[in-house]
């Protein structure tokens, strides 16, 4: 399915484009690779941690970010991590409700998670710069953990190829029980006997460690010492021998493998997916300087078979032969999977439910709901100035506490071109049509981007989907038809999907007190992570006010789409059309954006996503601690009838504000032209919010008060 959506959207575009082609490598190594600079190409990797999380948040999360540091690692030659993002979903932190059992708390999940992401990404000197957290009911049983990493690799070192009777070396950590069946267990549904019965598939993390493995992989990478490397992750040497001799054959000597006890079976050596392990090819006569190298600075490399040229994978214990596969067989012979899709989409329908609230007290509503408050509690636990190349940080404005819309980093200090990390997600839209909730995120990723200044003609994505049981018709329906998104969108934005990684049966189930079997699965989640480029990072935008008297553009229609919107989770208000991505549009407003902020037009720019307009601004003025003043009226709408409550709180797609300075106004008009866009207002000195609709003002609040509301319901 994903080849005939995802992969095949990125092989058209890579067909279309020929000689100006800028992916290097896409789908086929640990991570996706495109071009940089002269002289390196950057990649991009997110991988799931979900179930070790749930039952074991700490160490789950700790190793989910130190296995994609080690899928960095593993591309290519070696590529040198320079940075990491997080995003995760879990249940509300302040659930009452008595758990399941085998459940553990949101809040003490949180906790962990968030810990064991800090704790490995400071401990190997990789700053952690892009990310969000979700909170739906639905992930009680089963949290969502992403973490991915960015790395930098020189144009030399972008393919590795293991040769026939290189030495099949193992680098970094010695192999014990932890991890075994991790894979397995990962790729099955949650129980409340898990962590009775898969205790032992949760691996054990040591950042240290795999600092030390980095440092001495990227100084035998540049002395050449290796011709392949790739991590020793899921399904531990299985994987990672069967992948690099799949061209060749290997004899491999389970008993030669550095082991943390005695005791272990040849099969558990085999499959054991203990931390901080990589695997490289070395012709044997490097294998000397490897080996003192690596002895220099307390690194363990020790060999553990030859690939030969046979054709099969030989695996011995002590001279007898415990398996013995045929490589062709082992990589194509499993028989294709067919299943049954079906799907049906909710009809657009007016949103149902009368309003609780009037619209301050909805603003001040979303502002301080779990999705849509400050994460600031999250984002200070992660050093993100380490390395020295950090631009665009995660909060931004007078005091460094309003929310950024994406990261931009200088990965090469001698120079000012820059990488550009955003994403999107928002599973609330999945349950009107999960085609629209996937090209939102790709839309929402692309915004972040292009507000700080990444040109939209240069964005990769990444997709991660995070389902319920496939088995099920509907659930498999309902992500073909988001994979389908993909494909349409990346076609449509020219931005190809150059790596993913994706999670099935996140579901958990339970006997009720009534003895009932009972289910919890999340809903269809779908993050999106964009890797965009900027040639120049000192033209990099924030999205706090920065000057009064200047003015205030909204750049995009809005349109009657409040369905999955904060607006009517706060109103528990049901239904709605769902925002919905004009492909054409959305691709002409982020262009022009880009050549606005390229020409110097545009102070501040900050994307319209969720809460819409009316947090947006609220978010600009107390970031910037300057005040606003605007018109509703003023708003572009796809319909002259949209209400003050639309206008405010639609969360439509492909919108900007932008603050533009007085003397850059008439060039920003120029340059926006042919694109839907409008004057709203202006930046003023009040340090307030004042929205009026005609003569009447409907929403007129402090800034003090907007930013506590925002605030308070994390600052723990």
């Amino acid at each position: 399915m994903l080849k005939e959506t995802i992969f095949a959207a990125t092989r058209k575009l890579r067909q279309q484009w020929g000689d100006d082609d800028w992916c290097v490598s896409v789908f086929v190594d640990n991570a996706g690779v495109v071009k940089f600079d002269d002289d390196h190409h950057v990649c991009f990797k997110v991988e799931t941690h979900n179930h070790p999380s749930a039952i074991e948040p700490y160490g789950g999360a700790n190793t989910g970010l130190g296995g994609v540091i080690r899928d960095i690692l593993g591309t290519g030659l070696g590529a040198k991590p320079i940075c990491n993002t997080d995003v995760f979903c879990f249940a509300p932190p302040d659930h009452a409700n008595e758990l399941p059992q085998g459940v553990l708390h949101p809040r003490l999940v949180m906790q962990g998670v968030v810990a064991g992401v800090r704790d490995y990404g400071n401990r190997m000197g990789i700053p952690t710069v892009n990310g969000a957290i979700c909170f739906d009911e639905r992930y009680l049983g089963n949290p969502l953990v992403f973490c991915g990493s960015v790395g930098l690799l020189p144009h030399d070192k972008a393919f590795g190829q293991p040769q026939p009777r290189d030495m099949i070396v193992a680098i970094g950590g010695r192999t014990g029980r932890d991890g075994i069946h991790g894979a397995t267990f990962s790729s099955a549904e949650l129980t409340s006997e898990s962590e009775t019965l898969s205790g032992g598939a949760v691996q054990i993390g040591n950042a240290i460690e795999e600092k030390k493995v980095q440092d001495v992989l990227l100084v035998a990478r540049d002395r050449g010492l290796f011709t392949a490397v790739t991590d020793c992750g899921a399904g531990g040497f299985s994987s990672a021998v069967g992948e690099m001799g799949e061209k060749i054959g290997a004899e491999v000597w389970l008993e030669q493998a550095p082991l943390k006890y005695e005791g272990l079976s040849y099969t558990e050596i085999w499959i054991s997916e203990a931390q901080e392990r990589m695997v490289v090819s070395v012709a044997e006569s490097n294998w000397p300087e490897l080996e003192e190298l690596c002895r220099s600075e307390g690194v363990e490399a020790t060999r553990i078979g030859r690939f030969e040229p046979t054709g099969r994978l030989l695996l011995k214990f002590h001279d007898q032969v415990v398996g013995d596969l045929d490589m062709s067989f082992l990589h194509d012979g499993r028989p294709p999977v067919v299943r049954e899709a079906n799907y049906y989409p909710v009809p657009d329908q007016q949103l149902v439910g009368k309003p609780k609230l009037q619209l301050t007290e909805s603003l001040l509503a979303i502002l301080g709901s779990l999705n849509v408050a400050s994460k600031e509690w999250v984002i200070r636990q992660y050093d993100h100035e380490v390395q020295g190349g950090s631009v665009v940080k995660s909060l931004v404005g007078v005091n460094r506490d309003g929310p950024s819309d994406a990261a931009v980093v200088r990965p090469v200090l001698t120079s000012n071109r820059a990488v550009v990390i955003g994403c999107g997600i928002n599973p609330h839209y999945g349950d009107l049509d999960t085609y629209h909730m996937a090209a939102s995120a790709i839309d929402e990723a692309f915004r972040n981007c292009v507000a700080v200044g990444a040109d939209p003609s240069r964005i990769a994505l990444l997709d991660n989907f995070c389902w319920g049981d496939c088995e099920r018709a509907e659930t498999f329906g309902a992500l073909v038809r988001a994979a389908q998104a993909c494909h349409d969108l990346s076609l449509a934005f020219e931005a190809p999907f150059i790596s993913g990684k994706d999670s099935l049966n996140n579901e958990f189930s339970y006997t009720d007190a009534e003895g009932q079997k009972q289910t919890i699965a999340i809903p269809p989640t779908l993050l999106i992570s964009a890797m965009g480029q900027m040639a120049d990072a000192r033209k990099a935008v924030t999205m706090d006010l920065k000057a009064s008297g200047n003015r205030l553009f909204v750049v995009g229609a809005t349109h009657d789409e409040l369905g999955g919107s904060h607006y009517a989770l706060v109103n528990d208000a049901i239904g709605g059309s769902v925002p919905k991505v004009d492909p054409a549009a959305a691709a002409a407003t982020f262009a022009a954006i880009h050549r606005a902020i390229e020409a110097g037009c545009v102070a501040a720019c900050h994307d319209c996503s969720e809460g819409g307009l009316a947090v947006a601004l609220a978010e600009m003025a107390f970031a910037g601690g300057l005040g606003i003043d605007c018109q509703l009226e003023s708003v572009p709408t796809a319909t002259v009838h949209l209400d003050a409550v639309t206008r405010l709180f639609s969360e439509s797609n492909s919108r900007f504000v932008c603050e533009v300075a007085n003397d850059h106004a008439t060039q920003f008009e120029e340059i926006l032209a042919g694109c839907e866009f409008a004057k709203i207002g202006d930046v003023t000195s009040t340090a307030r919010v004042v929205i009026r609709d005609n003569d009447s003002t409907v929403i007129d609040l402090p800034n003090d008060q907007l930013k506590q509301a925002w605030q308070s319901p994390l600052a723990w």
